[in-house]
């Protein structure tokens, strides 16, 4: 167990990209496969995804570059604790106003359709549906929480895992290569 979170913690950066990309893989899958068409709020949390992804991309690449001697750069895990706790803030914004527990912005009603341009053609000639967009108070698929739950737990864990990451112990690092 203690190798285990060695290499998590020296390689975190690595791991916060898969998972990041796996998140936002998901987040595609449901809508395309799925049928559930994002709201606002969920479009924001994306955006948390794509920011941890430049992140840990960029940190990821310099580690290998400076070919792994010290491991993730410790900026870089608490950049990511950063970015991952916004998600969770943003999901956890999102879940309450799913269950109730507070308004949501105007931004998140679920008043109109798709704008764009074929979609007003087809409504203005009568040859198609306005589609409805999903308000963020809609919950669109439940498996025990909401998928905003389901986002702020995974944030959430996430940021903490980037926190242990940035504080790692010194002898989680790799030792540092003498010259002769």
């Amino acid at each position: 167990m203690r190798d285990l979170y060695r290499l998590l913690t020296r390689w975190w950066t690595a791991f916060a990209l898969a998972a990041s990309l796996a998140m936002l893989g998901a987040a595609h899958a449901f809508e395309r496969f799925g049928g559930l068409a994002p709201c606002n709020l969920c479009l924001k949390q994306r955006e948390v995804y794509w920011g941890a992804v430049a992140v840990a991309a960029l940190a990821t690449g310099w580690t290998l570059f400076s070919g792994g001697r010290r491991g993730t750069p410790r900026i870089a895990s608490f950049l990511l604790a950063a970015v991952f706790a916004t998600g969770a803030v943003t999901a956890v914004f999102h879940m309450g106003g799913e269950y109730g527990w507070w308004a949501l912005p105007a931004t998140c009603a679920s008043v109109g359709g798709k704008v764009d341009l074929d979609s007003l053609t087809a409504l203005a000639l009568g040859t198609g549906p306005a589609v409805k967009v999903i308000g963020c108070g809609d919950v669109a698929w439940r498996w025990g929480l909401s998928m905003a739950g389901w986002n702020a737990v995974i944030s959430a864990a996430l940021a903490v895992f980037s926190l242990l990451a940035a504080k790692r112990p010194k002898d989680a690092r790799a030792p540092r290569i003498e010259k002769a």
